[in-house]
């Protein structure tokens, strides 16, 4: 009650935090650097990796992107080897740090452990689920951040990696509307999605994929020119498909609270 009172006194918008400790500027010269975000252990992650990479070749399209900052995690940070498992949950600290870098929440982003225990505190797993190498989709990702923030999310099936562009419509809404970063996960495979190109009248469209299964040095140049952030068609101009086809999918999409 107390900032709503002073969002109205300074004609601040209410429905994002602006008057939070959270909020506070860091204004130590290690943080200033536009592209790394620095982690109490005092490793850097990568920031807004999309920033600067080529287009996506959609003639004509309109692109609807991720509002706001983000950090980049990926396998094998941390020294944590997560290789062939923790791709869903490498998508989640990557959302999670969109909520802590827009001040909606001071929670540190939680290890795959805390994750995990989040999930067996809920009820969702078994004990033994904690230190296990069980993949995680986008059901579990969103009982997470109800737990650990009080997020809610919408949840979209598609049968198969081929109905995805039919929701291109829909994606665009929500980065426009909400403006946070998605999960999609299909198959043993979890991607985050940070916005999409689109052309209504043609239907033609391109996502614009941060991949968590990367394993190298957090270099963005190494990490774009790799294809590790960048834009997929569902089919590329070989006839090669992105998503699978015989997999159904379902997209985890955070939505922004409305607070102050």
């Amino acid at each position: 009650d107390a900032r709503r009172s002073l969002h109205l006194r300074l004609g601040l918008p209410f429905d994002r935090p602006l008057l939070r400790i959270a909020n506070s500027l860091d204004l130590s010269i290690k943080s200033r650097s536009s592209n790394l975000s620095t982690r109490k252990a005092g490793s850097s992650l990568l920031k807004d990796v999309h920033i600067g990479i080529p287009g996506s070749g959609v003639s004509g399209g309109s692109v609807s992107l991720v509002q706001g900052s983000y950090e980049y995690y990926h396998y094998l940070q941390d020294g944590f080897d997560d290789s062939g498992w923790g791709c869903a949950y490498r998508s989640l600290q990557t959302i999670i740090s969109w909520f802590r870098l827009q001040h909606y929440s001071s929670v540190d982003v939680p290890s795959h452990r805390e994750i995990q225990q989040s999930l067996v505190d809920i009820g969702d797993k078994d004990p033994a689920f904690i230190g296990s190498r069980e993949w995680i989709g986008a059901i579990e990702l969103s009982f997470v951040l109800d737990k650990l923030l009080g997020v809610s999310c919408k949840v979209i099936n598609v049968r198969s990696g081929s109905e995805l562009p039919e929701k291109c419509r829909e994606l665009a809404l929500h980065f426009e509307t909400q403006g946070t970063p998605i999960m999609i996960g299909g198959g043993v495979l979890a991607y985050t999605l940070l916005g999409v190109d689109y052309n209504e009248a043609t239907g033609e469209c391109a996502f614009l994929i941060l991949d968590p299964h990367y394993i190298g040095s957090d270099d963005v140049k190494k990490i774009v020119n790799g294809g590790w952030c960048g834009w997929k068609k569902s089919v590329d101009s070989k006839g090669k498909s992105f998503f699978l086809q015989d997999k159904f999918y379902n997209l985890l999409l955070p939505q922004r609270p409305n607070m102050v």
